[in-house]
């Protein structure tokens, strides 16, 4: 499966209130209708709190 998009992750993380969790960021994104590729890969981040979503775009990006 390939790496979703950074901007579409981003698109499905509107609304995120940083600091959060790898948590509220898989459940920001269910609410905004993420697809499956998308959520397994915030699913494969590590679970720690994210200063906002360049830092989340750095780990999916690996």
């Amino acid at each position: 499966m390939s790496k979703p998009n950074p901007i579409e992750i981003q698109k499905h993380l509107s609304g995120v209130d940083y600091p959060a969790s790898r948590d509220d960021l898989i459940a920001a994104a269910q609410g905004n209708g993420a697809d499956d590729s998308t959520l397994e890969a915030l699913r494969g981040i590590p679970d720690r709190e994210y200063e906002g979503p360049s830092g989340v775009s750095k780990e999916i990006g690996g």
